[in-house]
C-alpha cells in the first residue's frame, strides 16, 4: 500500500541559519584557511579527483571480500536476503578501481535517532554522485557497527512518538556481543507504538526478526540495517575480527608500545585549541582497550609492565607484543585509534560524519600521516527535518519561512505579529523624531554650562529604555489580539523541534516508516545532495 502520494517537497537553508552547528564546523565547509592543516583534501568533486590521484590503498581486498561474505551468511540466511546489490558490491571490492565511502554508529536500539538513517543515505547517494563523475571506477557504500563501543547508555534507548523505550540491564564489554535474549519487553513496546496502520506490519516484522530470531546486538543490527538499505547496495561491516586485527597488529605494538597517537594528537590539539576550537577527544597514553567477551578495560603502562585495569592481567614488552601477535583481535581501539583502523582495512576515499564527529577527525590527521596512511575526506552527514502534512499546511497558514522555523519561539511571534499586525508597533520614527529633540537641547545646554552635557545625555538614554519598553508593551498587547495563532507556532515549534532539539538527534525513524514505508528512504535519497551542505526541510 502505497501512502505517500506525492513526493515529498524539499527547501534548502544554510547550516549556519539553523544555529545548531558549531563555528569549526560551518568553518570547515567554508574552507577557511586555518583549518586546512588539520584534513586532506576537500570535499567536492576535484578533491576527490586528487585524492584518487594519491590514494594509497592498504586494504588485502581478498580478505575483505571473503570476510564479508562469511559474515553476512552468519547473520543467518535465509532470515537475511543476501541482495544482489551488496553481494554485487562485496565482489567489486575485490576489484582495484573499487573504493568505499563509509560512514559509523554505535549500535543503537531501532538504530537510535533519525540521523542514524541520514548518515547511511549520505554515503548512498554520494557514491551514486561519484560513479557519475567517475564513471571508470566503483563506489560501495559501508556501513561501520561500532561493535566493539561499550558504552551502553549511550545506545539501550530509543525516543519515538513521545515515547522513550530504554532496555535496562546490568552489561560489560562490547556492546556488539551482547546477549539480547532480555529483549523481548522492549520489542513489545516498540512494536506496540507502530500501531496497526500504514506499514506498521512490515517494520515489526523486521524488527521482530531481528531481535527476536537473533543472538547478539551485532546481528540484530546487521539484519535491521540491511533490511531498509541492503537494496540500496549498503555494505555492513564488523570489524571485530581477529584477521581484520591482524593486518593492523603492526600499528597496534607500535603505538601501544611508542605511544604515538599520544603525542601527534596532542600536538594537533593543542594547535586547534589556539584557533578557538573546541576539541572533542583527548588522546590517553594508550589508546587500545583490552577487549574479551564481557571484558573491555583500557591498558595502562606501569613501569616496565602493562596493566589491563580492573584485572589482574599484566605484560611486559615482550609478553604484550607476543600477545598481540597470537590474539590481535583482544585489543580494541579507542576513539582516537578506530579510524585509523578502518582506513588501514578499507579501500575508503571519504568518512561521513556529524559536526561533532568532524571536528574529532580534524584532531587526527597528523597521527595519520605518522602511520603512512592517506586521510580520508570528511563529509559533514546531510541533516533533515520532516515535517507531516498537517504541520505544513498550518506552517503555510502562517506564512513562515523555512529559516524562521530554526528560531526561538518568541523570535517568530514577534517577527509574525510585527509583520501581520494592523497597527504600527516600532517606534523608531517616533525616536527618531526625539533624537533631534535632544540634539537642539544637547545645544542649548552647551551654551549655557558645558558641563551639563553629561546630563543631557543620561537623560536621552532613560527615555530611549523607556521607548524600548513601551514598544515591547506594544508588541505584548498585540500578542494578546492574535493569542490563538501564536499557539499554533508553540503547537508548531514542540513537533517539529521535539525538547528544543533537532528532530534528527532525538526521534527515532519508526513512525515515520510507519506512514511512507520504504518510500521514505526513496525520498530521503532523491532529495539529500551531499556535496552541498544544505540543511534539509522536508514537506509533506
Amino acid at each position: 500500500m502505497l501512502l505517500l502520494l506525492k513526493a515529498m517537497d524539499a527547501t534548502c537553508i544554510d547550516y549556519q541559519e539553523t544555529g545548531f552547528f558549531s563555528k569549526t564546523v560551518t568553518d570547515y565547509l567554508d574552507d577557511v584557511p586555518e583549518l586546512k592543516s588539520f584534513y586532506s583534501y576537500r570535499p567536492d568533486l576535484k578533491g576527490f579527483t586528487q585524492l584518487l590521484e594519491h590514494k594509497q590503498v592498504t586494504a588485502n581486498r581478498e580478505l575483505l571480500a571473503q570476510l564479508l561474505t562469511e559474515q553476512y551468511s552468519k547473520a543467518g540466511a535465509p532470515e537475511m536476503p543476501f541482495t544482489l546489490m551488496v553481494k554485487g558490491n562485496i565482489d567489486l571490492l575485490k576489484q582495484d578501481n573499487t573504493y568505499t565511502i563509509t560512514t559509523g554508529h554505535q549500535l543503537n536500539v531501532f538504530t537510535g535517532p533519525m540521523y542514524f538513517l541520514y548518515k547511511i543515505v549520505t554515503a548512498i547517494k554520494l557514491c551514486r554522485q561519484l560513479e557519475e563523475a567517475f564513471p571508470d571506477k566503483n563506489f560501495v557504500p559501508v556501513y561501520w557497527m561500532a561493535s566493539e563501543d561499550h558504552d551502553f547508555a549511550e545506545i539501550n534507548y530509543t525516543n519515538i512518538g513521545s515515547k522513550k523505550i530504554q532496555w535496562n540491564q546490568e552489561v560489560s564489554g562490547a556492546t556488539g556481543r551482547l546477549d539480547i535474549t532480555t529483549f523481548r519487553e522492549c520489542l513489545n513496546q516498540y512494536k506496540g507504538i507502530l500501531g496497526l496502520d500504514g506499514h506498521s506490519a512490515e517494520l515489526a516484522e523486521i524488527v521482530e526478526t531481528a531481535y527476536g530470531k537473533h543472538s547478539t546486538l551485532t546481528d540484530a543490527m546487521r539484519y535491521l540495517v540491511n533490511a531498509l538499505f541492503g537494496q540500496y547496495g549498503l555494505v555492513i561491516i564488523d570489524a571485530d575480527d581477529s584477521r581484520l586485527k591482524q593486518q593492523f597488529a603492526g600499528i597496534i605494538k607500535q603505538d601501544i608500545t611508542e605511544q604515538n597517537s599520544f603525542k601527534h594528537i596532542n600536538e594537533s590539539n593543542s594547535l586547534l585549541q589556539n584557533l578557538g576550537v573546541h576539541t572533542q577527544v583527548n588522546p590517553r597514553e594508550i589508546n587500545f582497550f583490552y577487549l574479551q567477551d564481557n571484558l573491555r578495560e583500557r591498558i595502562v603502562q606501569e613501569g616496565e609492565q602493562f596493566h589491563v585495569l580492573n584485572t589482574d592481567m599484566r605484560f611486559s614488552k615482550a609478553e604484550l607484543e607476543q600477545e598481540i601477535n597470537q590474539h590481535p583481535e583482544r585489543f580494541s581501539p579507542n576513539v582516537v585509534m578506530r579510524p585509523l583502523y578502518q582506513e588501514y582495512i578499507l579501500p575508503n576515499l571519504a568518512y561521513i560524519g556529524g559536526g561533532a564527529e568532524i571536528v574529532y577527525w580534524l584532531q587526527l590527521k597528523a597521527n595519520f600521516d605518522y602511520y603512512g596512511v592517506t586521510f580520508p575526506i570528511l563529509i559533514l552527514r546531510n541533516s533533515g527535518l520532516v515535517i507531516r502534512k498537517e504541520t505544513t499546511a498550518k506552517i503555510q497558514k502562517m506564512e513562515l519561512t523555512a529559516a524562521q522555523l530554526f528560531k526561538a519561539t518568541d523570535e517568530i511571534k514577534n517577527e509574525w505579529i510585527k509583520s501581520h499586525s494592523q497597527h504600527e508597533l516600532s517606534l523608531k520614527d517616533e525616536w527618531r523624531e526625539l533624537q533631534c529633540i535632544f540634539e537642539k537641547l544637547k545645544l542649548r545646554t552647551h551654551k549655557i554650562d558645558p558641563t551639563l552635557g553629561p546630563s543631557t545625555s543620561a537623560v536621552q538614554a532613560r527615555l530611549k529604555h523607556a521607548i524600548d519598553n513601551l514598544e515591547t508593551k506594544l508588541t505584548k498587547a498585540e500578542k494578546r489580539n492574535y493569542e490563538t495563532r501564536l499557539q499554533q507556532i508553540e503547537a508548531i515549534k514542540q513537533e517539529i523541534f521535539p525538547k528544543n532539539s533537532l528532530q534528527e538527534r532525538s526521534e527515532n525513524f519508526g513512525l515515520f516508516y510507519v506512514k511512507w514505508g520504504q518510500v521514505f528512504i526513496d525520498e530521503l535519497i532523491r532529495n539529500f545532495e551531499p556535496l552541498d551542505f544544505k540543511f534539509t526541510v522536508l514537506s509533506e
